[in-house]
């Protein structure tokens, strides 16, 4: 069974507070990292990294890392683009907390249609210049399974297929992107479960990464089904304030109750005699241990 994480911006206030708010309600948390000129770097020094080690300690806690920039080569094939050198800071950084996985996107701009779709050269280009940006990638890790390519709803995962297939990497999977592009999530959790490390969901209402309450009973239902099945990852309720992660996990205990999965063992840091019932009791999900 899956492991429950969320963003670290559910309250509007820097890292520190939020882990220390989110460590007794979830089993991993997203860092939302950015280095930028107007707003300045959340990067973690060493004195943060220690105290999130310390609390991850606590509380049987886990991190997951979102690179900042979509990531690609130079517009002449220079390894030196700003989305690499961003990607290694970040990486280094936060090195000391061992996340569980680097997410990351792939800069999917510069992929040109044709009336029958890809233009077979510029594809091509694409694909061979995304394998050298995440082979640099993953020199820098010790374990290349930790980068994690994810779906974006303005392209077809299609073009990174053959590079996720060759490289030694893994998958992040965003559920609420295939629902904006119309796509049927099962077909592609079906594809590419046993190589995701993290799930993300999230609801569409007016905006995306909306609540998960936004999403009908009869889409949410076989999507858990199958996690619940085939998933022993993080599934991220990738929100960002306190009421949409409130009326998610909500949705989430609603949907596995009614798929009949509350007696099962989900997997968590918690002992495998507390199943899911009990871990969502234990959390303070509105469910009594049974």
């Amino acid at each position: 069974m899956f492991r429950i994480g969320t963003t670290s911006y559910i309250l509007p206030a820097d890292i520190l507070p939020n882990v220390e708010y989110l460590a007794p309600q979830v089993d991993d948390v997203e860092l939302v990292l950015f280095e930028t000129d107007e707003y300045g770097s959340n990067l973690p020094d060493a004195t943060l990294c220690d105290r999130l080690n310390e609390i991850a300690a606590a509380h049987g806690l886990t991190y997951t890392v979102h690179l900042p920039l979509d990531l690609r080569l130079g517009d002449g094939g220079e390894e030196t683009h700003i989305s690499l050198i961003k990607a290694r800071r970040v990486i280094e950084a936060t090195r000391p907390l061992q996340p569980f996985a680097y997410t990351l996107h792939l800069d999917g701009r510069t992929l040109p249609a044709g009336s029958n779709g890809w233009e077979k050269a510029a594809l091509t280009r694409w694909q061979e210049d995304s394998r050298r940006a995440l082979e640099i990638v993953c020199g820098w890790l010790d374990e290349p399974a930790r980068l994690c390519v994810e779906n974006l709803e303005r392209w077809d995962p299609e073009a990174f297929a053959p590079l996720v297939e060759a490289l030694p990497i893994g998958r992040t999977i965003d559920i609420g992107h295939l629902w904006l592009q119309e796509a049927d999530p099962l077909v592609h959790l079906a594809r590419w479960v046993d190589r995701a490390r993290v799930i993300h969901l999230h609801g569409i209402a007016t905006r995306d990464h909306a609540s998960l309450a936004h999403v009908p009973a009869a889409q949410l239902d076989p999507v858990i089904a199958f996690l619940a099945d085939r998933f022993t990852g993080v599934l991220t309720l990738e929100v960002f304030n306190q009421a949409d992660l409130a009326s998610s996990r909500a949705a989430l205990v609603a949907s596995l109750a009614r798929i009949g999965l509350g007696g099962l063992d989900c997997g968590s840091v918690l002992p495998p005699r507390f199943g899911l019932r009990q871990r969502a009791a234990a959390l303070g999900w509105g469910l009594r241990a049974g």
